[in-house]
């Protein structure tokens, strides 16, 4: 039987061929050959209507490693979770195709994985807010908004994280397992058509403090890419009603908060 790998590397996609152009693949592939642990990448596709599907399959012909996921337009909180279920890795990264925060930054996160800050931590995070890290070309009404959603989600779901939307995002083989397969709010069933995001990142976060998982929030860089995709105020609004939905749901006991062990 073949030994697992150490790390997975999950990118979701929708519609990225400009980025595919960018060769951003290309950039994560140079840099996972020059490690000496074990890995794969999942390139889990949201269901593209360009010729994303297509180049990626074909990307993945460069390296056995690599494998490619076709799913249903559902958005990204779908796409991210069908991959790091897929995944085989004893740590499972999820990261942005446009590699905002680049795959080197996983240096990083290493340590926390290792007990060499006191303790193990189960989930961590790139952090754009913490002091230390680096936030470029990132227009100011843009991170003014983050900061006020920041707020919103410290009151009602997650105190403490300076920064739960950062799409760089580290979970051991057990943190993966129990969380995404506990999503209810961004559950199997909730499908999007749009290219909205979502806040699926919290409800993670919400229920790993609930369950007990070490988080450790880690300062990285992070370099902004102009998109269409993101309404601001519009996505905004949606995610804090989404984040209200955790709430009620926390309250009607849908969450299965028993920890099991694996």
């Amino acid at each position: 039987m073949p030994k697992k790998p150490k790390l997975s590397v999950i990118i979701p996609s929708y519609n990225e061929i400009k980025n595919i152009k960018r060769g951003v693949l290309d950039e994560v592939l140079d840099y996972l050959k020059k490690q000496r642990y074990s890995w794969e990448l999942i390139l889990s596709d949201d269901g593209s209507t360009d010729n994303t599907l297509k180049e990626l399959r074909k990307f993945s012909k460069k390296d056995a490693r690599i494998q490619v996921i076709a799913n249903e337009h559902a958005g990204k909180a779908q796409t991210v979770r069908a991959g790091m279920l897929k995944a085989e890795g004893r740590w499972r990264l999820f990261t942005d195709f446009d590699q905002s925060t680049p795959l080197k930054e996983i240096e990083k996160l290493w340590p926390y994985t290792k007990g060499q800050y006191l303790h193990q931590y189960d989930v961590i995070i790139g952090s754009r807010e913490m002091i230390g890290a680096k936030r470029d070309r990132e227009p100011w009404y843009r991170h003014l908004m983050g900061r006020g959603f920041n707020l919103l989600v410290q009151m009602f779901a997650v105190p403490g994280i300076l920064d739960t939307q950062c799409g760089f995002k580290l979970f051991s083989k057990e943190a993966t397992q129990s969380l995404f397969r506990r999503l209810i709010v961004y559950g199997p069933e909730t499908k999007y058509q749009d290219a909205f995001t979502g806040a699926f990142d919290v409800e993670l976060l919400f229920l790993a403090y609930r369950l007990g998982f070490k988080v450790r929030e880690v300062p990285i860089e992070w370099a902004h890419h102009e998109t269409d995709r993101v309404h601001p105020i519009k996505d905004s609004l949606r995610m804090f009603r989404d984040i209200l939905r955790m709430r009620l749901a926390l309250m009607k006991g849908r969450y299965d908060l028993q920890r099991k062990s694996t």
